[in-house]
């Protein structure tokens, strides 16, 4: 999807409404967010003189306990939102369009937003749409690398001290995965690869030297090393160019966009970048992502910046 699509597509603010109720009621049946009920009816109302409804309907729940008043965005990643949906769309599009991701900054000077908390915010709420949750275990070839990112130290001595250490796992030609890792430990490499690899799938595992990866795969029959160290990076099929790659990515994205970042939400970073990287080719990218907002409940300002 590109924005002279959306533009089309969208002309205005109750195009976007319409689509998004589609997307939360796929089936065509509206219920109510807080009972569940069926019964609901669409009221209709003018605009107060000072503008302070937005909309001139919204959707009664029939219920006699409940009554509750809402409307498509209601209770969804769009609650409450004073943007109109047409600049949720526009950056839905940047964003996952951006190879390197997008900074909150060039949304503000690109789609007009008045103020940076508002367009931070903006961004923070389309990425949490992009937190995957529950994954199918990873087979066939697997490989898996860790990298470091963060502040600079000086001299050899301690230069990890002030890096973070994410650990990536790829499967040949397929999706990856960023997880921010605690340490570089063989029980975390152990615990990693318990939740994300299918022993019964997985063909071969390709790692660099990393101690506590032979430490953990030692025996396991799938082990492949690639010797960087000896100057070797590709021996046939045995390499981790697909995962250094997808890090390359990652690092351009984080240095050359956003500069720096908190490590309380670097994981939400990671999602990003991993969630545009494995839907790079699909055509439905932007229809999945309003839907997933559509399902995830409200991010208040104060949540996430507690």
């Amino acid at each position: 999807m590109d924005l002279r699509t959306i533009n089309a597509k969208f002309a205005a603010d109750e195009d976007c409404l319409k689509y998004i109720q589609e997307m939360r009621w796929p089936d065509g049946v509206i219920r109510c967010p807080e009972c569940g009920d069926k019964s609901v009816k669409r009221i209709e109302r003018g605009l107060t003189k000072k503008g302070k409804n937005k909309r001139n309907w919204f959707f009664l729940c029939g219920e006699k306990s409940c009554r509750n008043q809402f409307s498509p965005t209601s209770g969804t990643l769009f609650h409450d939102t004073h943007l109109p949906l047409i600049v949720w769309f526009h950056a839905i599009v940047l964003i996952l369009n951006a190879k390197k991701g997008i900074s909150a900054k060039q949304l503000q000077r690109d789609l007009g937003i008045g103020g940076y908390k508002t367009a931070w915010y903006l961004n923070h709420r389309i990425r949490e749409a992009m937190r995957e949750g529950s994954l199918p275990m990873m087979g066939g070839i697997v490989e898996i690398d860790e990298t470091y990112l963060g502040g600079k130290q000086r001299g050899h001595k301690g230069k990890l001290k002030n890096k973070d250490m994410v650990m990536g796992l790829r499967e040949r030609k397929g999706p990856v995965r960023y997880i921010h890792a605690k340490d570089r430990s063989a029980t975390t490499w152990r615990q990693i690869i318990a939740q994300n690899l299918n022993d019964a799938d997985v063909a071969y595992v390709m790692t660099d030297e990393s101690s506590a990866a032979m430490s953990v795969l030692k025996g396991s029959g799938v082990h492949q090393v690639v010797r960087h160290g000896a100057g070797e990076y590709v021996r046939g099929i045995v390499h981790t160019n697909s995962i250094e790659s997808a890090f390359s990515l990652l690092k351009r994205g984080l240095v050359g966009t956003f500069h720096q970042l908190s490590v309380k939400h670097l994981q939400k970073y990671l999602n990003e970048f991993s969630y545009r990287f494995n839907r790079r080719t699909d055509a439905n990218a932007f229809t999945e992502t309003v839907g997933r907002m559509c399902g995830f409940p409200p991010l208040t300002f104060a949540v996430l910046t507690k």
